[in-house]
C-alpha cells in the first residue's frame, strides 16, 4: 500500500518528458535573448528586445528568419552566441545536458533518459546514452568534413583566420538545418554556380534532415553485409534496412528530385531568378533550392522575385519538412508518407495499412493525421492573423507563415519589415514547430503520458456520415 501511494506522489511531481523538452528550448530560447541584447554582442547599438527574442528563437529552433542582417548587427561574440544556439537547438538541450553526466562520468536517471527517449524517438532506454554519444560524435564528424571542404570556397576570399570561421559557422547552420548565414543581405546568392557551395551545404542539409536514426542503421547494416561472405547486393542491402529508413530514404529522394523539377519548370525563364544562367547552372540551383526546402533556409536566388506559384509550390514542400529524429521541421516525411499510404489502401479498399510487407499501427495513423490537422490548422490561422496585421501580399504572407512553421528560414523579403504583432506569431509558429505540435499538446495536456494506460470507458458505435 505504501509503494502505491509513494508511486502515485512520485508520478504526479514528476515533469513529463514532453513538458520537460518544450520548457528546455523555452529556457535556451531566453537566455539567447538576454545575451544578445547584451551591449558587447552587438556592433552598435542593440535592437529592440522583441528582434532579440524573434532571432534567439530563430536560431534555437533551427530556422534562419531574422528581423535585422546578423552580420551588420552583431559583433563576433553575438554572432558565436547565435551558433551556440543553433547547436543546442539543432540537437536539443537535453541532449548536451547529459552528455555531459556522461562525461563527468555520472549516470543518467531513469527520468533522463525517459525524457531522452521521447526527444529522440528512441524505442529502448538501455540504448540511450550509447545513442547520446553516437549522435554528438557523428555530427561534429560530419559538420567538421563540411567545414572543411567549405575552406576552398572562403579562406581564399577572406583570408585564413576569417575563411575558417565563415567555413565552420556555414557547416553548423547548414547541418542543424537553420539558414542562418554571416555573409550579408544576399545569404549565398553569389555563389550560387559554386559547385562547392551546391554540394557541400545540400549534403549538410540532408545529413541533418535524415534524422540520426537513419544514419546508425545505413551504417549498421552496410557493416553487416560487407562482413558476408556472399557478394555485395545493393537491393538486398536496401530490404535490410528498417522500415523507418526505407521511408525515409523514399520520401526524401522522392521530394528532393520533385522539387528540383518543379523549380526548374516554374523559374527556368524568370530573369530575376535562373532564366539567364545556362542549362546546369540552371540545374545545380534548381536542386540547391529543392534541399533548402527540407527546412534549411539558405537562398541562392532572390526569395521574392520567385513567381507567386513558385512560391505556392515551395510552402507544400516546406510543410512536409524533414524526418523525424533529426535538425529539421516541418510535419515530417513519415508523416507524410502515411497519410499517402491511407488514401492508398483506402482506393484499393484495405482495412489496415500495409508497406514492405509491414502493417502501420493504428495509433501511428491517428498520431498522423492529428499533426497533419495541427499543423494546417496552425498554419491557417496564423496566415489569418498575418494578413491583417501586415501589409504585404497573401503569396508572401503565407510563405512567411509556412516557412517559419516547418523552421525553413526562407523569406520574400516580409520578416524585416513584420510588426509587433506579426513577430509574435512568427515566434510563436517557430517554437511550435520545432519542438512538435503533439509534443506541445502532449506537454500541458490535462492527462499524462503516466495515465495513459489507464482503461478508459467504452461506448457503443454511433454512425456519421462522411463526405
Amino acid at each position: 500500500m505504501k509503494v502505491e501511494i509513494f508511486k502515485k506522489r512520485h508520478e504526479h511531481h514528476t515533469m513529463r518528458p514532453t513538458r520537460q523538452i518544450a520548457l528546455s528550448f523555452l529556457a535556451v530560447i531566453l537566455i539567447g535573448t538576454i545575451l544578445l541584447s547584451l551591449p558587447i554582442c552587438n556592433k552598435s547599438t542593440p535592437t529592440t528586445f522583441l528582434n532579440n527574442l524573434f532571432i534567439a528563437t530563430s536560431a534555437t529552433c533551427v530556422t534562419g528568419l531574422v528581423p535585422v542582417t546578423t552580420s551588420e548587427q552583431f559583433n563576433y561574440l553575438g554572432q558565436l552566441i547565435i551558433i551556440v544556439l543553433i547547436q543546442i537547438g539543432g540537437l536539443g538541450f537535453l541532449t548536451f545536458l547529459n552528455l555531459l553526466l556522461i562525461m563527468i562520468k555520472k549516470k543518467i536517471s531513469l527520468t533522463n533518459k525517459i525524457v531522452l527517449q521521447e526527444a529522440l524517438n528512441q524505442p529502448s532506454l538501455n540504448a540511450i546514452p550509447k545513442f547520446l554519444k553516437n549522435v554528438i560524435k557523428y555530427t561534429f564528424i560530419v559538420e567538421g568534413i563540411g567545414a572543411i571542404l567549405l575552406l576552398f570556397v572562403f579562406v581564399p576570399e577572406y583570408g585564413v583566420l576569417k575563411g575558417i570561421y565563415f567555413a565552420v559557422f556555414h557547416a553548423i547552420s547548414a547541418f542543424c538545418n537553420a539558414g542562418f548565414d554571416v555573409l550579408g543581405n544576399n545569404s549565398l546568392i553569389g555563389y550560387q554556380t559554386n559547385i562547392i557551395i551546391n554540394l557541400v551545404i545540400p549534403g549538410l542539409i540532408i545529413m541533418g534532415g535524415l534524422g540520426f536514426i537513419v544514419w546508425f542503421d545505413v551504417m549498421e547494416t552496410i557493416k553487416k553485409e560487407y562482413k558476408k561472405p556472399s557478394k555485395f547486393n545493393y537491393r538486398h542491402l536496401f530490404n535490410s534496412f528498417s522500415l523507418h529508413t526505407k521511408i525515409v530514404l523514399i520520401m526524401t529522394s522522392i521530394l528532393l528530385f520533385i522539387g528540383m523539377v518543379l523549380f526548374y519548370l516554374c523559374e527556368f525563364y524568370n530573369p530575376d531568378t535562373i532564366g539567364k544562367l545556362n542549362f546546369l547552372d540552371q540545374l545545380q540551383v534548381s536542386f540547391f533550392q529543392s534541399t533548402t526546402l527540407r527546412t534549411a533556409g539558405f537562398a541562392s536566388v532572390d526569395i521574392a522575385s520567385l513567381y507567386p506559384y513558385t512560391k505556392f509550390m515551395m510552402c507544400i514542400i516546406m510543410f512536409i519538412g524533414g524526418s523525424p529524429a533529426g535538425t529539421a521541421g516541418g510535419i515530417k516525411t513519415v508523416t507524410f508518407a502515411i497519410s499517402i499510404l491511407m488514401v492508398y489502401n483506402i482506393y484499393h479498399g484495405r482495412k489496415e495499412v500495409t508497406v514492405f510487407s509491414r502493417r502501420i499501427p493504428k495509433r501511428l495513423i491517428i498520431r498522423s493525421f492529428a499533426i497533419i490537422t495541427i499543423g494546417i490548422s496552425l498554419a491557417f490561422i496564423s496566415i489569418f492573423i498575418l494578413s491583417i496585421s501586415e501589409n504585404a501580399p497573401f503569396i508572401d504572407i503565407m510563405f512567411e507563415a509556412v516557412s517559419a512553421f516547418a523552421t525553413v528560414g526562407l523569406s520574400a523579403s516580409l520578416t524585416p519589415s513584420l510588426t509587433g504583432i506579426g513577430k509574435i506569431i512568427i515566434i510563436i509558429l517557430m517554437y511550435i514547430g520545432r519542438i512538435g505540435p503533439i509534443t506541445l499538446i502532449i506537454s500541458f495536456a490535462r492527462r499524462s503520458y503516466i495515465n495513459a494506460g489507464k482503461k478508459e470507458v467504452q461506448y457503443t458505435d454511433g454512425n456519421i456520415l462522411l463526405g
